[in-house]
């Protein structure tokens, strides 16, 4: 999914440096992938639907903040009927894309400002994809608390370091999927795409992570990764099972 200005370049109001501008200009290309798998898209809807609860309780606000394409949104919204689902994201052309999808789509920022919504406004925050991107990730879950109601839930995803293959990988000297170490092109790693990931997590430390920036983690889940290799998902959707050998790590927080 496409990050939202913690990736921008300048000065932030709080006076942190934000990355240069061509940073900027690789997520504004429309070559770079702003959408994961749906498979993954699909299990952390079900977790947000169980969650919410229906609609007949009161017709929740779920953000879907770095939306991308919208492709999340909309594979969410038939599973929150009466839910209100608006997608977020700073690249108007991801923007572009995410209106032929979802009824909303705003544009906003995590740092620079803040994004255009009031503290305590959303029951449910969606951050898929958008954390490994992000200069300063614990900015962005300070501001993702504040615009939740206390005890809404967050659901974030993202790669997981420690995923079954790259544990190999590493023992055989190969850098890891998922890691990069240039926005120009593949080096040591096996993929074809440059994604432009900054931040990678294993299930410990994001755990670690979201509890320190004053979420309590609910629970945990994995889903597998789209490009792994044929003859290998069905052994990658079994690695599921174990979220720490997974390919993609589904958590569900709340806000204290």
């Amino acid at each position: 999914m496409t990050p939202t200005p913690a990736t921008t370049p300048t000065t932030t109001t709080t006076g942190r440096r934000r990355p240069p501008r061509d940073l900027r200009d690789f997520y504004e290309n429309p070559a770079v992938p702003v959408a994961s798998g749906t498979p993954r898209s699909l299990r952390q809807a079900r977790m947000l639907a169980r969650a919410l609860g229906p609609a007949a309780e009161g017709t929740r606000t779920v953000l879907d903040i770095g939306c991308g394409d919208g492709t999340a949104a909309a594979t969410a919204a038939p599973l929150l009927p009466g839910h209100r689902v608006i997608g977020v994201d700073w690249s108007q052309d991801a923007l572009r894309r995410a209106r032929t999808r979802i009824p909303y789509a705003v544009r906003g920022e995590l740092t620079g400002g803040g994004l255009p919504f009031a503290s305590e406004s959303a029951d449910a925050v969606l951050f898929s994809e958008v954390i490994e991107h992000l200069v300063d990730p614990d900015a962005a879950l300070d501001e993702i608390r504040r615009i939740l109601r206390p005890g809404g839930h967050l659901m974030l995803s993202t790669p997981n370091l420690a995923a079954w293959y790259n544990r190999a990988l590493l023992l055989a000297g190969v850098q890891p999927v998922f890691s990069e170490v240039s926005l120009r092109g593949i080096h040591g790693r096996p993929g074809k795409e440059v994604v432009g990931h900054l931040r990678l997590y294993t299930a410990r430390a994001l755990r670690e992570f979201v509890a320190a920036s004053g979420f309590t983690v609910v629970g945990l889940e994995g889903a597998p990764f789209h490009g792994v290799p044929r003859p290998l998902r069905p052994l990658d959707r079994l690695a599921c099972a174990r979220p720490r050998l997974a390919s993609i790590l589904l958590l569900h927080a709340r806000r204290t």
